[in-house]
């Protein structure tokens, strides 16, 4: 090979080289930050700057881009607990939540982009442990908004201060041990039995006080005669004559014509 020929083979070489070096260096030159999240620009891994969505130009191999989501995102947790009697709850949450955008850096620098498993989820389940304290058992499921009312306070005081807002927190169910649930089972049972009694009860005294006003109305206006009296008896005999009958008064009195 001719020594021109070596000559244009290097030149082609380092310029393919440089092409290459200069299309890394474009590339690094700039990122795109989607709608729904900020940049946070690092430079030599120190935090340098917060960028909205768009266009971001930085300096090649020195400055890089990280991005934090900022819209609505949910998660969805599996708590468990003790209620205010000591009985054990299992329950799934849902949470709504987002990013303070400005807040980024701060997000970025005391906590990291992994702060959904290091902060929200065990502030989740110590809002769920704290709310659920405070009632019993049984109150967890006739008082559940009042629940939610309180985890939620809790929740949403606790992540703000880590610059993370809470948009909805819903507690999906709540799961109780087979002993307790058939206890609940039997006590619902009691008190069904309870009212049936209760309604037998007060319908018989109703119709015991209907008969007696009746009697006495009868008495006053003086239509209560011994022969609307027979008249009762006659609705209520049953075709047998009596065994044994003395010189009194006949059993049924019929008029003889």
């Amino acid at each position: 090979m001719k020594e021109t020929d070596i000559q244009i083979a290097k030149k082609t070489i380092i310029t393919a080289v440089s092409v290459i070096l200069f299309l890394i260096l474009v590339l690094n030159s700039f990122s795109i930050i989607r709608a729904g999240r900020v940049g946070v620009v690092t430079r030599f891994g120190a935090v340098n700057r917060v960028v909205n969505p768009g266009l971001v130009f930085k300096i090649p191999l020195i400055e890089n881009t990280i991005t934090m989501e900022t819209r609505t995102q949910k998660e969805q947790v599996e708590a468990q607990a003790a209620s205010k009697d000591l009985q054990e709850v299992k329950s799934t949450i849902a949470l709504n939540y987002h990013l303070r955008g400005e807040k980024a850096v701060e997000v970025f620098q005391n906590i990291g982009i992994d702060y959904k498993e290091r902060v929200i989820d065990p502030a989740i389940q110590e809002a769920f442990k704290a709310a659920t304290a405070k009632f019993t058992a049984e109150e967890l499921i006739t008082k559940r908004e009042a629940v939610k009312k309180e985890a939620f306070e809790h929740l949403k005081e606790r992540l703000a201060r880590l610059n993370i807002i809470v948009d909805d927190f819903n507690i999906v169910n709540f799961d109780f041990s087979g002993e307790f649930n058939q206890a609940i089972e039997q006590k619902q049972v009691a008190q069904q039995n309870l009212s049936k009694a209760k309604l037998e009860a007060e319908t018989a005294r109703t119709q015991a006080q209907g008969q007696a006003d009746a009697q006495k109305i009868l008495r006053e206006t003086g239509s209560l005669t011994s022969e609307y009296l027979q008249f009762l008896g006659l609705q209520k005999w049953n075709g047998v004559l009596p065994q044994v009958v003395g010189s009194g008064t006949p059993f049924i009195n019929i008029p003889i014509k």
